[in-house]
């Protein structure tokens, strides 16, 4: 066999339109399912009778096995073709969606959860390097590939509470599973027509890489998770929290001499690299956190019923519609610079407002927030998703959209853990988390914003 395999199609070259629309697919179901299950958290502890402990384990077993993995995924992605291994992960997604619509308990969820989020890390890398090989010769229509890709992520994102609420409305929780199905169906006949990359069979595999960083990763959050309910100087947490760093250092001294590793340290020798992974980071992590404590606060505090609540987050979806169409257009005029300091600006005021969130808060009060929120997420992130992917070789590509998804999904679900331990306590527990979430987040992205200001290169 030859050391190289082409698997680019031959034939009429496919329209723009249709090779975002199809890789925006896959992201989109991924990125549903981040928020989807948010709206439902309250049916399914009932169905289940399970506690917040259980509800953040439901939530974050899907963004651990996500984040752990995927930059193995990236790898895979440039080792073995970007179009196999999105199909591939489709497939996972599909069948890992189908099972947790038929779970019987809390334990049978989680690790039906653990599948999708395996489905997800396989097809994430993937589709963004088959947009980054398709355009990476033009940097103006890839700046526009990465902002029509973000925004389906981000709208999929805001619109899953609303989806959700309206599915479980009309049916039962299990529903917004079942949604996924038809939809990685499509997915997988469609993307037969794509041009992915070529197959890299000259690298290897790290295993203990990929062993190391996946103890690690559960190590640490699990802890986070279950600070609550132990303590933190039970040995379980403080073991736990002292095994993570352990892991944490020996995977780096791993990847340093590995031959082939999955996280290639060179990467971080360029500034914009650096800066634009924190920043991404730095944005899950007080995102995910937000959201999953809004959707006990309306449902428990303000007791909206599940389509209300669902509505509320209308403005989370126009505002990363608007935000993100609009970020391409700015990056095409001035570079990834001026979005990405506008967003986190806007994204500052955002979190600010969350202060106003009480006991009997009116929601016209909460609009604004809601919307401000995601309007400077959806400005920044089509701007750092296109410096990171221009700030590497394209043909790691896949590895590079893998780290930085990695660190975002980590992050995102030591979020959920933190804020979710917060709210653990009932409706005042609730509105306290989320005065805590209108302090910590703005002077993280403060801070954020100084290194970018600071750091990032224009370009």
């Amino acid at each position: 066999m030859k050391n190289s395999v082409n698997e680019l199609s031959s034939g009429k070259p496919l329209s723009f339109g249709f090779v975002v629309g199809v890789t925006s697919l896959g992201f989109v179901v991924s990125q549903l399912d981040v928020s989807i299950v948010n709206i439902a958290l309250p049916q399914i502890s009932k169905s289940f009778s399970t506690g917040i402990s259980s509800l953040q384990w439901i939530v974050d077993a899907y963004t651990i096995a996500f984040a752990a993995l995927m930059l193995s995924a990236g790898g895979m992605s440039d080792l073995l073709g970007s179009k196999r291994i999105f199909q591939i992960g489709l497939i996972i997604f599909g069948i890992a969606s189908m099972c947790c619509g038929i779970s019987w308990n809390p334990i049978s969820l989680i690790l039906f959860r653990v599948l999708q989020g395996i489905g997800s890390a396989v097809m994430i890398p993937s589709s963004l390097s088959i947009l980054n090989q398709n355009y990476a010769h033009n940097n103006g229509l890839r700046a526009r590939a990465v902002g029509f890709w973000t925004a389906a992520g981000g709208v999929s994102i805001a619109a899953g509470p609303i989806l959700g609420g309206l599915l479980i409305h009309l049916s039962t929780w299990r529903m917004i599973f079942f949604v996924n199905v038809p939809l990685c169906l499509l997915g997988i006949i469609l993307s037969t027509k794509l041009k992915g990359s070529k197959r890299q069979l000259g690298r290897g595999f790290d295993i203990p890489g990929q062993l190391i960083w996946m103890l690690a990763l559960v190590a640490l959050i699990g802890a986070i998770i279950e600070w609550h309910d132990y303590g933190i100087k039970h040995p379980l947490i403080y073991g736990s929290l002292i095994f993570s760093v352990i892991m944490l250092l020996w995977f780096i001294h791993v990847e340093k001499k590995a031959k082939s590793p999955i996280l290639p340290l060179s990467l971080f020798k360029s500034s914009n690299f650096n800066v634009l992974v924190l920043m991404g980071t730095i944005l899950n992590n007080t995102y995910y956190g937000t959201v999953f404590i809004l959707s006990l606060y309306l449902q428990n505090v303000l007791h909206y019923s599940v389509i209300n609540a669902g509505l509320a987050f209308l403005p989370l979806t126009a505002g990363f519609i608007i935000s993100n169409l609009l970020s391409g257009k700015l990056i095409g005029k001035y570079g990834i610079r001026f979005p990405i300091l506008t967003g986190l600006t806007i994204v500052t005021i955002g979190f600010t407002g969350l202060f106003i969130a009480g006991a009997n808060t009116p929601y016209w009060l909460l609009f604004i927030p809601f919307l401000a929120i995601p309007m400077g997420i959806g400005l920044a992130v089509p701007a750092m998703t296109t410096g990171v992917l221009s700030s590497v070789d394209k043909t790691l590509s896949g590895t590079a959209s893998a780290v930085l998804n990695t660190s975002r999904q980590a992050s995102g679900a030591m979020g959920v853990a933190i804020f979710g331990a917060m709210a653990n306590g009932g409706a005042t527990a609730i509105i306290h988390a989320i005065t805590m979430s209108a302090i910590i987040s703005p002077l993280a992205i403060i801070c954020c914003g100084i290194l970018i200001f600071k750091y990032l290169k224009a370009n």
